[in-house]
């Protein structure tokens, strides 16, 4: 019988319910799961964002996961060169993807080194960009309010 070695990927900042149903489900669907978290140089390079949670304590709660085997930290853009690190024979990603040019080269590129892609349903109510605008919104209120209260003062 072949091990179904399952991978999902992601920044796993701002830790949320998405987060936690990606992994669920991944893990429903292979035999050991390995999590890559993104490190922050990588999110920075290819997302232009830098995260709340620097990457070893993104790391540490990903591992706290059951759900979770191991943890592998992305430090390259390319799926493929991962997959060489990893040996997986499953990917994992959210169904956003499916159908776009990203997702659809993934599909392609995987294919031909025999590695499934499989989609979850992406959970549209709750997302890290959601999750850092309103921090930021509460951020600059909270900016705003110290300023005009020491402007009376």
């Amino acid at each position: 019988m072949t091990v179904r070695i399952g991978y999902a990927a992601g920044a796993f900042d701002l830790f949320h319910v998405g987060h936690l149903n990606i992994l669920r489900h991944a893990r429903d669907n292979c035999d050991m799961l390995v999590a890559g978290v993104v490190s922050d140089e990588m999110l920075h390079e290819v997302k232009g964002v830098d995260p709340f949670i620097p990457t070893a304590e993104r790391a540490d709660i990903v591992r706290g996961i059951r759900f979770v085997d191991h943890v592998h930290i992305e430090r390259v853009p390319d799926k493929l060169a991962v997959w060489r690190e990893v040996g997986f024979t499953h990917f994992f990603k959210g169904d956003d993807w499916r159908g776009t040019e990203k997702g659809n080269r993934l599909e392609r590129e995987f294919a031909e080194v025999g590695v499934e892609v499989v989609y979850f349903p992406y959970t549209a109510h709750t997302s890290s960009t959601q999750l850092r605008r309103a921090l930021e919104v509460a951020s600059a209120e909270t900016l705003y309010d110290r300023e005009l209260r020491s402007e009376s003062a």
